[in-house]
Order: structure tokens, then C-alpha cells, then sequence
């Protein structure tokens, strides 16, 4: 059910304030899918930052990393690994597997490293690791970059990653493991039953022991269909908040000149000295930024500043010019105005324009963020809403659109009947089966079908864990981006206005993180 908040959003949010949108972003992302926050819940089992103390005790260096208290990303340390190899592992048992988050860092765009994830029952043996994911890359910038991976064995209670670096040094900070419940449970079950079928087809041809199994089998195979149905929606709720916050960048607005006192008491000095056709010339230029008079804004874009920083630095020094000014029909105030500060307001002028583009090449790296996102995440939609269509069609539910559409249904109880048809089928073939199959073949067959279908879906899991990665990469740059430090104004006042807008982002901006992981993580 939308909040009042939610329900504003989405009927008015192109009329609120800088304030008033933030906070509208933030409520989005939580009232999107408020339904179905439940389906996802979030254990942390394993946190390390790498510090000084308990944390580093936690970690046995075996070769080629070292801890550092230098560019961390929180708090004062790092795990350091140069170019070359190295191995880490953890000394702690964990108490249960789940997915894998850790913070990366390279040293330059040229870096690349992998980073092969593996697990096993005890810490000191070589021999009995297994590896269950990796993770590789490289990044544009010299920032912390979020990275996760499911790691689907819980019986391994303990954590190595092997790890290589080319081309320049990698920074590993803030690692966790979090259980998330839903999933773990889908695959074990999957797991147990597969091994109980394949294990009793090589020991005998007990039918009514393959039945069973394929009975069991039909209630994970329906579960992990709804798991398909969750994913889906949260795709579809990230999709619709990425739209919603590039249709409407705030962030954008806080690179608009017309914001700021400098630009302003600049634009009054320059009609102060220039002709009419000088005003009416800046006028027009100023047009597509907002409105001076009533405080209206507009989104700032590379291509809108392009289009206006030099031709307005061009009017600032041609008002200003002996030559302009004395012909400009002003008074003997104004040109002696003109005559005393023109070359004072023509360096402030192009001072402030280079501390607008700075603050403009932050918040377009944001949009550019945001943009990729919402590719990967639209792909990654109309991937899984076809594996989903293919899923019900091996589930015995045909093709048509109304049996999607009930899977896909809001109404629980609709939701839950069609899942039910899909069990139904899977108890039918095994009735058939065991009563009526004088041969394996076709019970292997179908089970090779419907495991398959399920494996496929697990793909769709690692997916989504690097949407996920991506989005909360995306939530840490947004936030260093309005910290105190990145204020890029030299004037006071000019400081002010931004520190005044960037207060209320961060407070709006920790809301919107927060529901995002309590929503999709």
C-alpha cells in the first residue's frame, strides 16, 4: 500500500521543491515494491572491514596481499594486493554461506584483476576448496566499486579468495556475507532432491521412490517460479525509480548557475553596462537555464552549458569593453562602474563557469551511472520475463498469456492457485509414472527438463546480484558527491546555496539507500 508521500510522487513530483523531490526519490524506491519486501530477508553472517585489531585476525594472509591504513573506503584500513597474485582466507568458520559483498578499488582504468571466490569444509587443508563464483574487471575511476556473488554451498563454512592483479594494485575494503533465506532454502531443497533421484535411478527403479521425488520436486520447481515472479517485479520497480530520477535530477539542478549569488550579481553588473541589444542577447541565453526572477531551474545538461558558458563570457567581455560601454547610451555612473570592474568581473565570471563545469562533469558520471543501469536492468527484464514464460510452459501451464498473467497477479490468493496448477502437473506425472512407465527414459527426460529450467534460473540470481552491486555503487558515489569536501565554490554565499541543497540530499539520499536494500537485497 503507497504512503501519502508515494502517492504525491507519483502524481505531482514535476511541481515540488529541491526538497520535496528528494524526498520523493527516497519513498519511491521504498513504496515500489512494498509488497514484497518480505520475500527477501537479510542476514548479515560475516562483516570485516580489514581493521587494525579483531577484524585483521579474522583473515589469514597467505601470500601477495597486505593490510594497509591506506585508501580505505570506510575506516582506516585495507587489504592491498600488487600486481601479481595473492591468497587470502578466512580464519573464522562461518555459520552459514550466502552472497558475497566486497568494496574494490584499482589503482588506474588500465587495471584489471579476477578475483575467483572459493570455499571448504576446514581452513588449513589445500586440498577440499571449492570454487563457487568469480569476479573480474576493471574500472574507470579510482573509486570503490560495490561487487557480489551467491555463493550456493552451504555446507563450506570457511572463505578463500585467490586473486590476481594486472597492469597496477587492487584495494579490497568493507566484505561481508549476508544469508538471504529464501534462496538458500530453494537451493538446498533443489539440491536434496536431485541428488536423492539421481542416487536412487543408480541404486534401483523404484517408482514410487522416483515419484515421490518428483512430487517434492514439483513444489521447489513452482517455488522457484515465484522466485522468477519476485525478481521480475524488482527489476521492474528499479526500472521504474531510474526513470523517475532521470526524468527529474535534482542533482542536475545544483549545476545551474542561476542558482548562485556570484552568477546573478554577475548578470546584474553586465546590464548595469550594456546596450539593449546586449540585455536582449543575454536574455535569450538565459532562457533555457530557468527563470531569475521567480527561482526557477532548470536541469543543467554538457550540451545546454556548451551552448552557453563561452558565448557568455563573450557578452560579459564585449559589455565591458571601453568601446561597447561608451556607445551603450548608459550614464556617467554606469561607465564609471564599467571602467573600474570590468576585468574583476570578467575573471569572476570565468572562475565561477569552471566551478559550475566541475559540478557538472560530477553529476553527469552520475547520470551516465544511472543510464547504465537502466539498460542493464531493461535487458535483464525482458531476459528473465522470457525464461519465465518458458519456465510455465515446461511447468505444464501452456503458453498463453492469461496463465502469465496470474503468476504475475498482485492478488495472493490468484498468485497462489496458478502456482498450485504447476504442482498439480508435477504430482500428475508422477502418477503416471509410476503406474504406467515400464522405463526410465522418459522419467529421466523430464527431470533433466525441469532441473534444467530451474539452473537456468540461478543464473538470472547472479544477474541481479550485480544490478544490485551496481545500484548500491551508485548510492556510494551519489553520496561522496554532495559530502562537504566536493563543494566546489570559492565564494561564501556560492557555498552556502550548494551546502544548503546538499544538506537535505544527504539526509534523503541514506533514506533512499536504506530502502533499497531492505526492498531488493
Amino acid at each position: 500500500m503507497q504512503t501519502t508521500a508515494a502517492k504525491k510522487c507519483a502524481l505531482g513530483f514535476t511541481k515540488w521543491t529541491a526538497l520535496a523531490f528528494t524526498q520523493c526519490t527516497a519513498v519511491m524506491v521504498a513504496a515500489l515494491l512494498a509488497t514484497s519486501v518480505s520475500a527477501q530477508q537479510k542476514t548479515v553472517i560475516f562483516k570485516n572491514g580489514f581493521e587494525a585489531g579483531n577484524d585483521s585476525k579474522k583473515w589469514a594472509l597467505m601470500y601477495g596481499a597486505n593490510l594497509v591504513e591506506t585508501d580505505a573506503r570506510t575506516g582506516t584500513a585495507a587489504l592491498l594486493i600488487d600486481q601479481g597474485e595473492a591468497s587470502v582466507r578466512s580464519r573464522v568458520s562461518l555459520s552459514e554461506q550466502g552472497t558475497l559483498e566486497l568494496w574494490l578499488k584499482t589503482s588506474s582504468p588500465a587495471t584489471q584483476y579476477k578475483i575467483n571466490v572459493l570455499v571448504a569444509t576446514t581452513q588449513n587443508s589445500d586440498s577440499g576448496w571449492v570454487n563457487v563464483g568469480s569476479i573480474r574487471g576493471n574500472h574507470d575511476t579510482n573509486e570503490y566499486y560495490a561487487k557480489r556473488v551467491s555463493i550456493d554451498d552451504p555446507g563450506k563454512k570457511f572463505l578463500r579468495l585467490d586473486i590476481e592483479v594486472t597492469n597496477g594494485q587492487l584495494w579490497i575494503d568493507d566484505l561481508s556475507v549476508e544469508k538471504i533465506l529464501l534462496d538458500t532454502a530453494l537451493q538446498k531443497n533443489q539440491e536434496k532432491v536431485i541428488a536423492e533421484v539421481l542416487g536412487k535411478l543408480r541404486d534401483d527403479k523404484n517408482y514410487q521412490v522416483q515419484a515421490d521425488a518428483l512430487r517434492t520436486l514439483g513444489k521447489n520447481y513452482a517455488a522457484q517460479v515465484d522466485v522468477q515472479r519476485q525478481y521480475l517485479e524488482y527489476a521492474n520497480g528499479i526500472y521504474s525509480s531510474v526513470t523517475l530520477v532521470l526524468a527529474t535530477s535534482e542533482r542536475g539542478k545544483m549545476a545551474n548557475p542561476l542558482g548562485y549569488q556570484t552568477f546573478k550579481g554577475v548578470v546584474n553588473d553586465v546590464r548595469t553596462v550594456a546596450s539593449p541589444i546586449q540585455k536582449a542577447r543575454m536574455d535569450s541565453m538565459l532562457r533555457p537555464l530557468g527563470d531569475i526572477a521567480t527561482a526557477t531551474l532548470n536541469i543543467m545538461t554538457n550540451g545546454t552549458y556548451a551552448a552557453f558558458a563561452e558565448p557568455f563570457k563573450t557578452i560579459v567581455a564585449t559589455a565591458f569593453d571601453r568601446s561597447s560601454y561608451e556607445n551603450a547610451g548608459i550614464d556617467r555612473k554606469s561607465r564609471k562602474f564599467a571602467e573600474k570592474n570590468g576585468l574583476e568581473t570578467f575573471n569572476k565570471t570565468e572562475v565561477f563557469l569552471g566551478e559550475i563545469e566541475k559540478e557538472l562533469n560530477t553529476v553527469t558520471a552520475l547520470d551516465k551511472d544511472l543510464l547504465d543501469i537502466q539498460r542493464e536492468v531493461d535487458k535483464f527484464r525482458k531476459d528473465l520475463d522470457k525464461h519465465l514464460k518458458e519456465s510455465l510452459i515446461a511447468g505444464g501451464m501452456g503458453r498463453g498469456q492469461d496463465n502469465y498473467k496470474r503468476v504475475m497477479s498482485k492478488d495472493e490468493p490468484v498468485r497462489a492457485a496458478a502456482l498450485q496448477e504447476i504442482d498439480n502437473y508435477f504430482m500428475v506425472q508422477a502418477e503416471s509414472y509410476q503406474n504406467y512407465s515400464s522405463s526410465n527414459t522418459e522419467f529421466v527426460q523430464f527431470m533433466m527438463k525441469a532441473t534444467s529450467t530451474m539452473e537456468g534460473t540461478q543464473v538470472f540470481k547472479e544477474r541481479f546480484n550485480q544490478i544490485a552491486s551496481s545500484v548500491i555503487t551508485f548510492y556510494d558515489k551519489f553520496d561522496r558527491s554532495v559530502a562537504k569536501d566536493q563543494n566546489p565554490f570559492t565564494n561564501d554565499k556560492d557555498r552556502a546555496v550548494w551546502e544548503s541543497h546538499a544538506v537535505k540530499v544527504r539526509a534523503y539520499i541514506q533514506e533512499s539507500k536504506a530502502a533499497f536494500a531492505k526492498a531488493y537485497m
